[in-house]
């Protein structure tokens, strides 16, 4: 039994019974081991969880834009892919969402600051339009799958349709509050904020 081993286990019982019930005893059981041989290769559940959470976003084809693939392409690429990721698993946003992303992460991320600081991006600018991204995705994501996991009425009461006639006809033209036109139109307001401050850097410059 080595970590991958484990690993691998542990995203199966993941699948199972959700985040909740992944317990270290849980996960010994589908070993057929006793609880603390996982701390052999864990020192603990979260640090179990954290290489779960990396196992399943290695999975994205992380890393800078594409020869010739501009800024905002890039973006919304990688933003498609890592939605697409964490709906694949179970309770993958929340899985996401607390974990640390390892020492590898910063050299990859420096790469696509990088990336962005050579299409017109400051630094700052660089660095808060991803992880301002990949909040609104994981945000999105998480609501998504709570309300998958709940036997929720529908968001309108079409019998008291009166009482809520602004939402009515928001959901009437542009469908529920998840799902995948609701992500596509918050990414292009999350984008076009993206864009409004690089025409402030062009503002700026042209002020001086």
């Amino acid at each position: 039994m080595d970590r991958s081993t484990i690993i691998s286990a542990a995203l199966e019982v993941l699948e199972e019974v959700g985040l909740d019930e992944l317990t270290t005893r849980r996960l010994a059981a589908r070993l057929q081991v006793k609880s603390p041989a996982l701390y052999w290769h864990f020192r603990n559940k979260q640090e179990l969880l954290d290489e779960m959470a990396r196992s399943i976003q290695a999975r994205q084809d992380l890393g800078p834009p594409r020869a010739g693939e501009q800024w905002r392409d890039w973006l919304v690429r990688r933003a498609r892919e890592r939605r697409d990721i964490l709906l694949a698993h179970r309770d993958g946003a929340r899985l996401i969402a607390g974990s640390s992303p390892g020492p590898g992460i910063a050299v990859m991320f420096d790469q696509e600051l990088n990336a962005l600081v050579l299409q017109g991006f400051t630094p700052v600018q660089a660095m808060r339009a991803i992880t301002t991204l990949g909040s609104y995705i994981t945000g999105f994501v998480l609501e998504e799958q709570a309300r998958h996991g709940r036997d929720e009425p529908p968001p309108v009461d079409l019998d008291k349709a009166r009482e809520t006639p602004t939402l009515l006809a928001a959901i009437r033209e542009g469908g529920p509050p998840d799902g995948p036109i609701a992500f596509e139109d918050g990414l292009a307001l999350v984008l076009g904020g993206i864009e409004a401050s690089l025409l402030n850097n062009d503002d700026t410059s042209s002020a001086r």
